[in-house]
């Protein structure tokens, strides 16, 4: 056994190419990933490098011109990082996706862009009117060739199941079969009719699926829920309902609800901030042990998500045994992405510590929180001041003058009256009961007046509006700060060149380059730092 405990299986002779020993050889020859490499070692100085090409023989350990040979790598293709059914299962090349930011940010534009690189997008209809959605799947349908992959965000709406409910309704209607199912703390009825709806019977005895949840969690029980079979009395109301067959009812009882889970750590927006080596584990015992127990005949596909902004962090992500990565942030920057170029050059300049936690629009009065950008903008620090307020006091009438006049001239530019007027005629529009409340419950109407701002700051963002921009409300995670480090001074540093496609080819291409350098590392060979600082370019 030799000194790094690697005894050769045989000689190494070079083709055209020598083999690489020096730093600069090595940082020139690791990056070929798509070819086999050879770790060899020279016989006399003890050496270890990596030879591309080239002829092995076993056993004999001499020869002119020969180098000791300690190990062959196969290729290594960054499509194959992830779990190769995941390619399968949805027709894509890459197991990448980009996430649903909401309120359109996920624009048309950019899931039409992945699809046709072949990768999974989905559209951020969360926050959007179903006319709006609708107009959505049609420009996407137009723009692809029929059964491209592609899908949408299906996000918990507790106070308006009606518009779940519809969601799900345009979504069936119009053949979208790939839901990002967000926000889910329980299931719900039209989520599992949703996953139901299409079960079948193929030729061969197996269950064929029409439509995927991929279900977005980051709490082992909410995992739970989606890796079950949903409950029997959910079927039950849904076929005596007529939403669906007693076929399908029969059928979906023994799967789970969602054979793609994406595990979400730290990220932008609503998030639990947790690790993700933590929490990924943990989310994959359990798949293993709801599987085992349910005698499921699919693989169920964990992907992961939270702090993706680096080739270094998707390598890890795949090491953890990750089916596919997703990531959002990053995207939010790209110039497909819906958010104005205000909005897009905050980001760009964004370091990992210019985020905060603050109150949520649609959870406002629940004390839930969302992680937003805090550099260039007021937004957390007031929307934080606004819940604190709601808590200490019980109507916008209660408020001490010299505070409403604050909130009136600095954060709402409007009278607390006129935005009460806004609101009032937008619920009297959407869902009249808001408003009976609000005239019972005067801490209610307040709420509702906080939330018009929390609302409204994300779309001032999204529009760009220039006296509102100290106010604009960008979801963003830490992996934003560190993406923007790695960029610096390439083709992806300035926001013009940030096309969501070269976002994703580079992350996933650099993700691969690093797990081949741990892999050589592994083996002896003296990989060079900087090969695990693979640096962005123009990829093909």
């Amino acid at each position: 056994m030799n000194s790094v405990g690697v005894d050769p299986v045989g000689m190494w002779t070079q083709a055209s190419l020598p083999p690489a020993f020096s730093a600069e050889d090595l940082l020139a020859a690791i990056p070929r990933v798509r070819e086999s490499v050879h770790v060899v070692r020279e016989s006399e100085r003890g050496r270890i490098g990596i030879g591309l090409q080239g002829d092995v023989r076993f056993g004999s350990l001499d020869g002119d011109g020969a180098y000791q040979w300690l190990a062959t790598l196969p290729p290594l293709y960054p499509e194959w990082l992830g779990d190769r059914s995941f390619l399968e299962a949805h027709q894509v090349r890459f197991p990448y996706v980009s996430g649903a930011m909401a309120n359109g940010i996920a624009t048309a534009r950019l899931v039409i862009a992945m699809a046709r690189a072949r990768m999974l997008a989905f559209f951020g209809a969360a926050g959007l009117a179903i006319e709006r959605v609708a107009e959505a799947i049609d420009e996407i349908e137009a723009a692809l060739e029929p059964g491209a992959s592609w899908g949408s965000n299906l996000i918990h709406s507790p106070n308006d199941p009606q518009l779940e409910n519809a969601i799900v309704d345009l979504y069936l209607r119009r053949g979208v079969h790939r839901v990002s199912a967000s926000a889910f703390m329980q299931l719900t009825p039209a989520v599992v009719r949703y996953a139901a709806s299409g079960l079948s019977i193929d030729g061969s005895g197996n269950v064929q699926r029409r439509n995927h949840v991929f279900a977005k969690i980051s709490r082992p029980e909410v995992a739970r829920h989606f890796l079950s079979p949903p409950p029997a009395e959910i079927l039950h109301s849904l076929v005596d309902s007529g939403h669906l067959t007693a076929e399908e009812a029969r059928l979906a009882a023994g799967l789970p609800i969602a054979e793609d889970v994406t595990v979400e750590a730290d990220s932008g927006g609503h998030t639990d901030n947790q690790s993700l080596s933590a929490l990924f584990p943990i989310i994959l015992a359990l798949r293993d042990e709801l599987a085992a127990r349910h005698q499921y005949l699919r693989p169920i596909r964990v992907g992961a998500a939270g702090g993706l902004g680096t080739p270094a962090a998707v390598a890890a992500a795949f090491g953890l045994g990750a089916a596919f990565v997703l990531t959002g942030s990053v995207n939010q920057s790209a110039v497909e992405s819906g958010l104005s170029e205000a909005g897009k050059k905050l980001l760009a300049v964004a370091e990992i510590s210019d985020v905060m936690m603050a109150p949520a629009a649609d959870m406002f009065e629940l004390g839930v929180d969302v992680q937003v950008l805090r550099r260039g903008t007021m937004f957390g620090v007031r929307a934080r001041r606004l819940y604190e307020l709601y808590r200490s006091y019980d109507s916008l009438e209660a408020l001490p003058t010299k505070v409403r006049g604050e909130l009136e001239s600095k954060f709402f530019l409007a009278t607390c009256d006129d935005i009460w007027a806004q609101t009032r005629r937008y619920f009297e529009a959407v869902d009249p009961a808001q408003i009976e409340r609000a005239e019972r419950e005067p801490k209610h109407r307040m709420a509702l007046v906080f939330r018009w701002y929390l609302g409204r700051s994300s779309s001032w963002a999204i529009q760009g509006d220039s006296e509102h921009r100290i106010d604009y409300q960008i979801w963003c995670g830490p992996a934003m700060g560190a993406f923007n480090a790695w960029v610096a001074g390439s083709v992806l540093d300035a926001p013009e060149g940030r096309e969501v496609v070269q976002i994703a080819r580079n992350l996933i291409e650099g993700a691969a380059v690093i797990t081949r350098s741990q892999q050589l590392r592994t083996y002896g060979v003296p990989v060079p730092a900087a090969a695990f600082q693979f640096r962005p370019r123009r990829l093909a």
